[in-house]
């Protein structure tokens, strides 16, 4: 189950993400990126982070760390920004914070191989989730010390917000055609072979569990948390089956030019001068 913790000082907000997140330190001594619940995007996007950053740590792959996170809305009061300030009052009580990672750098194909295996499992992993927001436009990932990380999950499981048509958009395809990995030549065979048959019911099950209730009640069409929960894990138990033969991509297919990871040496350096946050 995901930790908890409390907000202790609110450092600064980040504006490249369109929920306004926020850098924060925690009773812990941890720096954490703080999702608010009073965001205009609402508590969804808190529960699609935290199903889909899960279900992906569970398959192996780089998400930052998440933790419940005890937020008192007094901690802001020094806050000059208006904004910053209603979005803080607005979201006294339970958040959703990730670990910050200091000195990681936004994902640039141009300078960072990903090899086609590790593709793959990425493409896969966003077609199972159908994750609109990794395109090159705005990749959502990051590098630290030289790894891929994936960040950034609120616009992923689009059936959330329309439950009675849940079961026919959660069996739609998966067009990748504009996925900031397409051009490697992702594997999805090798990746749907390999986890595919980890996404289970009792895995599935597990991840929805981490929910806080208080992120679930009150949803039209359910009459408990646990009712809710259920919903995510039948829209995500056929679809982890199958998606793989209904990912589409039309996009030009590069060679690899080199071994995965920095593609010249002197970039292995930007990761300890240009800085940037994960939101």
């Amino acid at each position: 189950m995901l930790s908890e913790v409390t907000a202790t000082r609110y450092v600064t907000p980040l504006r490249e993400g369109g929920s306004l997140p926020g850098i924060v330190e925690a009773d812990d001594l941890g720096t954490y990126v703080m999702k608010f619940t009073g965001a205009g995007q609402g508590r969804k996007t808190l529960v699609a982070e935290v199903i889909c950053g899960r279900l992906a740590q569970r398959l192996g792959l780089r998400v930052p760390q998440l933790v419940r996170m005890q937020l008192d809305p007094v901690i802001g009061l020094g806050e000059p920004d208006q904004e910053v300030q209603e979005l803080l009052k607005a979201s006294g009580g339970l958040n959703l914070g990730m670990d910050y990672l200091p000195g990681s750098i936004g994902f640039d194909p141009l300078a960072y191989q990903v090899d086609p295996a590790e593709a793959g499992r990425v493409v896969w992993f966003d077609a199972l989730v159908n994750n609109v927001d990794r395109s090159w436009r705005n990749p959502n990932m990051l590098i630290w010390h030289g790894d891929l990380w994936l960040i950034d999950h609120g616009a992923t499981m689009i059936w959330q917000h329309n439950w009675p048509t849940a079961a026919t958009a959660a069996a739609k395809p998966y067009n990748a055609s504009d996925h900031v990995l397409a051009p490697v030549g992702p594997d999805i065979a090798a990746a749907a072979a390999e986890l595919a048959p980890q996404v289970t019911e009792d895995l599935l099950v597990e991840v929805a569990a981490e929910v806080p209730e208080e992120w679930l009640v009150a949803e039209s069409g359910f009459d408990s948390p646990g009712a809710l929960r259920r919903a995510y894990v039948d829209a995500l138990l056929p679809r982890a089956a199958t998606i793989a033969d209904r990912i589409s991509m039309e996009a030009p297919v590069r060679a690899p030019s080199a071994p995965p990871g920095w593609l010249t040496d002197h970039l292995a350096e930007w990761p300890h001068q240009k800085k940037s946050s994960n939101t």
